[in-house]
């Protein structure tokens, strides 16, 4: 059975701050993932075709396939885990979230859906207005 993360995108303001944020660790390290302390109990069910949701100003906006999951030991003797992730990041209706720390799983029954492609010219909405929108059910 599918299983997902969610997880706050620290300090990031907005998608791009994200989209910035991987490229970095992309182009640094070869490949994209994002490293944490602690490594998820239910492995099998998050590679089941899970997603990393990400939590950008209180709210899940994108989400990310989860490719692998590696457990290793840094330099300071402390096991963490790398979990690694597809770069393409999904849009998802917008769906708000208390704060948490660390990540948390997240039911696929409580996951929102995806967002519908774009027609040409959606993406120059600014993002306050189709937050409104969506709200609205209209997006």
């Amino acid at each position: 059975m599918t299983l997902h993360l969610i997880k706050l995108a620290a300090r990031a303001t907005g998608v791009d701050d994200l989209i910035n944020w991987q490229t970095y660790v992309r182009e640094t390290h070869g490949e994209l993932f994002h490293t944490t302390r602690m490594m998820p109990k239910r492995v099998n069910e998050l590679l089941d075709d899970g997603s990393i949701y990400w939590v950008i100003k209180r709210k899940i906006r994108v989400r990310q396939t989860i490719l692998d999951i590696q457990p290793f030991t840094d330099e300071a003797g402390i096991k963490r885990c790398h979990i690694f992730l597809d770069p393409e990041l999904i849009a998802t209706r917008q769906q708000s979230r208390r704060p948490f720390q660390g990540w948390r799983y997240l039911p696929a029954s409580d996951a929102p859906e995806d967002m519908p492609m774009v027609a040409e010219g959606d993406d120059e909405l600014p993002e306050h207005l189709k937050a409104e929108l969506m709200a609205l059910g209209l997006l």
